[in-house]
């Protein structure tokens, strides 16, 4: 890994609504490691029905940068602002990034939800494609959930797996 790339942290954007697959796009072009986690959903029109993939957090967007990317990626057409706490803008950990990949290419059921949901007992998965993520143990709508907290955006990812999945973590 060359000295650049040791620098570069994942930060989360937000965007214009309904722009994100177009700003992932001049993220792209710009050379930018970008990502835009998207989930398939079945639409619903009076005359059809479709299959339609949808960003998984809605307004939000992610680079991996270093800082002197930093203002380049802020003035990309659609981009409001970045995440930030007290000013600044704040690096999600690599680690979340990745179960958020991980999660994708599974065929689970993700429901990403913005209420704040009470902590819940540490849990692993130790069966299965997600072995390894770590997450909280919580009920929601009756069903018991690993939820995935991604830190400094407002939303945790909802995830069903069958209850012999995990294990509370050590």
């Amino acid at each position: 890994m060359d000295k650049g790339e040791a620098n570069k942290r994942w930060y989360a954007l937000y965007t214009k609504p309904r722009n994100e697959k177009k700003i992932y796009s001049r993220l792209v072009e710009k050379g930018v490691e970008a990502f835009l986690p998207l989930q398939k959903r079945l639409k619903q029109w009076s005359d059809r029905k479709k299959l339609v993939e949808e960003p998984l957090f809605r307004s939000y967007i992610f680079v991996r940068i270093d800082a002197r990317e930093y203002y380049e990626v802020l003035n990309t057409p659609g981009i409001v602002r970045y995440i930030t706490f007290e000013g600044k803008a704040v690096p999600i950990p690599d680690r979340q990034i990745e179960q958020v990949k991980q999660l994708l290419v599974q065929d689970l059921e993700i429901e990403p939800v913005e209420e704040q949901i009470p902590p819940g007992a540490l849990v692993e998965v130790r069966f299965g494609n997600l072995m390894g993520i770590t997450g909280e143990l919580v009920e929601h709508a009756g069903k018991k959930k690993v939820i995935i907290r991604i830190d400094h955006v407002s939303h945790s990812l909802l995830v069903t797996l069958p209850k012999d999945y995990v294990a509370r973590a050590v």
